[in-house]
């Protein structure tokens, strides 16, 4: 094996690793988990919460890396767009709620009715274009 690959494949994971450590990090210190357990209802499993947090960044970065591709067909790829997705609008969500965007920009705004519409808007738009950018 060439050692140049193996010193340049030993940089990019601890790369990665300290990425991913930065986010595990900025996710947790923010606050976002407890908030997120709290909106779910599922507060006796904060814990795992951030083991899983660890483990998809960890699992992500070694995707990346080392580019593995896992063959599921059109049917596991929609569902883990699906998954993926709703992954990330309620950590957006959570995160929202956390800095108190919606509050602030909604005071600001002058906004007293359809906050909830606003919300259900920007998720609509979201999905339109990714699904825009995965179709073109």
């Amino acid at each position: 094996m060439n050692p140049g690959l193996v010193i340049t494949g030993a940089a990019g994971i601890c790369g990665g690793a300290v990425v991913a450590a930065a986010l595990s990090a900025f996710i947790i210190g923010l606050g976002i988990i407890p908030r997120y357990a709290g909106i779910t209802h599922t507060g006796r499993h904060i814990l795992l919460y951030e083991d899983f947090l660890v483990a998809g960044c960890i699992t992500g970065n070694l995707i990346s890396v080392y580019r593995l591709q896992i063959s599921a067909g059109n049917i596991g790829a929609g569902l883990t767009g699906l998954f993926f997705g709703i992954f990330l609008g309620s950590w957006i969500i959570a995160l929202g709620e956390v800095v108190n965007a919606f509050a602030i920009a909604a005071r600001r705004l002058g906004i007293h009715k359809g906050a909830g519409l606003i919300i259900l808007s920007i998720a609509l738009g979201k999905i339109l274009g990714s699904l825009l950018q995965l179709c073109v």
